[in-house]
């Protein structure tokens, strides 16, 4: 097996003899990593040989790409693959198709390799290592092939990237022990399903429903293997985990994050924060270890606002924000919140709730990770990302009125068209958007009512989201957007305008918890990303209680979320529970 030592020490034609294999038929990329010797960590390997191939040209990039060989193609029929990608396939058994298998892979690798010039190329042995099945290989080249060229190039780079972290993982004897636990959580959670999704194999799983429960009890009796000495239910259906600190009196770190999804959801979403702190745990209760403080994990019950119209409601009860006017909220089913809680065995009292209000004085702060939902550290060969804030967002409806007339005899200088006045807003917010840092906009929503297509539209309804990581950076964006909206309002004789609906402010991460996630980051040899968080997480309710910072895990599939291709690799998720557990070591050497 190749140890760390022995490669640093390496003269550079050693270093990439000793590497050879890992970028199929291309010495170039360990030659030109040679030179960041000495590498503290595998993980700073990896990151090297990723940044080699991301700073190449575009013809060598393309030329790795076509140094692969097609899945199941003439290459391994005749046996001329290299020993390392023979194993992979082998692994995955594409060795072992059926006729009608090797049929469709053959017409997918043509009709691929006809519309964009390179072999299709995928990790096999999948994100957590242990090799996906035929049937989701051939859906992969299916739902890969309708891509556009430019976004399959960069798929194509990331997936042999992934090949090579699991070349390096058995070259090394290494395994992502701990990633590989976190993932098959996340996994084994996911057979909890409501119906009509769980006979369709998707996950939903909505505040207190059976689904939900289940999870909640899943959750409970892993905590209680791990070594948690409190576990328990609370009176909103949080699953709340207690590891006790070295002594009585100590103050506790908050961790966590939510177990409620939206519908049709992925299996990563909120759960790798509740996960993560959870294997760390179990290490230390292993162990025999205790920390000079507590360490209080949280699977919050509710994020999503899927069955209620509520979004929060398990860390908001924490910092003492539940609306007590929620609880005579009605779902699709006519079914009160407060009937749902005392019908999964809840008190259903706002006391109660009122009760799990936590007290500042007793917390260290609140931490939280969490996978991107975003293509942001995907594009930079990632796997850790530093969050700065959580944006600040303002969601608004709109309308525009002008005149509905005939299609065929309405000249174009004469028409007052509704809907090409809210056009030209959707291009001033994107402008707008683009002149803030980090800031975005989006028209999610657009609605011509009794709309035909032989009449110029009369009104236009809209809807407007504006999220930038400052307070001030978002009102900047609404405001030109509005602006812009009435001065183009006006030069085409329609009138426009927006009504606000909701307002979040930002949360910035607490300085002293974000250099911590930054320290640990670096102690793990990976480079460090400061970014915003687009989307909201628990960690912005608790940041009106306690000092917050976070830590995104990159996610596969370009990143993105609450959707079932949403994923982690178990080499991200063990590295983000390294990260955590080196959070916790120098949170405890300075308390």
């Amino acid at each position: 097996m190749l140890d760390l030592s022995t490669l640093n020490a390496s003269t550079r034609a050693e270093f990439v003899a000793l590497l050879e294999g890992i970028y199929e038929h291309s010495p170039w990329i360990a030659e030109r990593a040679w030179d960041a010797r000495p590498f503290v960590s595998l993980a700073a390997l990896k990151a090297r040989l990723a940044q080699v191939v991301r700073e190449a040209s575009r013809d060598e990039q393309l030329g790795l790409i076509r140094a692969h060989p097609e899945l199941a193609g003439k290459a391994a029929v005749a046996g001329e693959l290299t020993p390392e990608s023979t194993s992979e396939q082998s692994r995955a058994g594409l060795a072992h198709c059926t006729p009608q298998e090797f049929e469709r892979i053959r017409q997918l690798n043509a009709e691929y390799s006809k519309r964009f010039g390179w072999p299709f190329i995928l990790a096999v042995l999948g994100p957590r290592g242990n090799g996906l099945s035929r049937a989701r290989i051939i859906d992969e080249m299916q739902r890969r092939v309708e891509h556009g060229a430019e976004f399959e190039f960069a798929e194509s780079l990331r997936q042999i990237h992934r090949i090579a972290e699991m070349r390096l993982n058995l070259k090394f004897g290494w395994s992502p022990a701990l990633g590989e636990q976190v993932h098959d959580w996340c996994d084994r959670l996911a057979a909890h399903s409501e119906s009509p999704w769980r006979e369709q194999g998707q996950l939903t799983v909505t505040y207190l429903t059976e689904a939900h429960r289940a999870c909640a009890v899943d959750l409970q009796a892993w905590m209680r293997e791990c070594g948690f000495d409190e576990v328990g239910l609370d009176a909103v259906g949080n699953v709340v985990g207690i590891y006790h600190a070295s002594r009585p009196d100590a103050p506790r770190l908050l961790t966590g994050s939510h177990y409620d999804t939206v519908r049709n959801a992925g299996r990563f979403d909120g759960r790798v924060g509740i996960f993560v702190p959870m294997a760390c745990v179990r290490e230390l209760s292993r162990a025999g270890r205790r920390l000079p403080f507590g360490i209080e994990v949280v699977g919050f019950a509710e994020e999503e606002g899927q069955r209620y119209s509520a979004t929060f409601l398990g860390s908001g009860a924490l910092v003492g924000e539940f609306d007590p006017a929620w609880l005579d909220l009605l779902d699709a089913d006519g079914v009160s919140l407060r009937q749902a809680m005392r019908d999964a065995g809840l008190p259903g009292e706002l006391e109660a709730i009122r009760a799990l209000r936590r007290d500042r004085a007793g917390y260290l702060g609140f931490v939280e990770v969490h996978i991107e939902q975003g293509p942001v550290l995907n594009a930079r060969d990632l796997p850790l990302g530093i969050v700065t804030s959580i944006n600040a967002s303002v969601r608004c409806t709109g309308e525009v009125v002008g005149m509905a007339s005939h299609a065929g005899t309405t000249p174009m200088d004469a028409r007052r068209d509704a809907a090409c006045a809210v056009a030209e807003m959707m291009l001033l917010a994107e402008r707008a958007a683009a002149a803030e840092p980090d800031a975005v906009a989006t028209v999610g929503q657009l609605e011509v009512p009794g709309g035909s297509i032989n009449v110029v539209p009369g009104r236009c309804r809209f809807s407007l989201d504006v999220r930038a990581p400052s307070d001030a950076a978002r009102d900047r964006v609404r405001e030109a957007v509005e602006q812009g909206l009435h001065a183009l309002c006006a030069r085409r004789g329609v009138r426009g305008a927006l009504r606000e609906t909701m307002r979040e402010h930002a949360a910035p991460s607490d300085p002293a918890l974000q250099q911590r996630w930054e320290r640990a980051v670096s102690a793990l040899g990976l480079p460090l990303h400061r970014m915003p968080s687009g989307a909201g997480h628990d960690a912005m309710k608790l940041h009106r209680l306690l000092p917050q910072a976070m830590l995104f895990v990159r996610g596969a599939n370009a990143g993105i979320s609450h959707n079932p291709l949403e994923s982690s690799t178990a080499d991200d998720l063990h590295l983000a529970c390294l990260a955590f557990a080196q959070f916790l070591e120098e949170l405890a050497a300075s308390c």
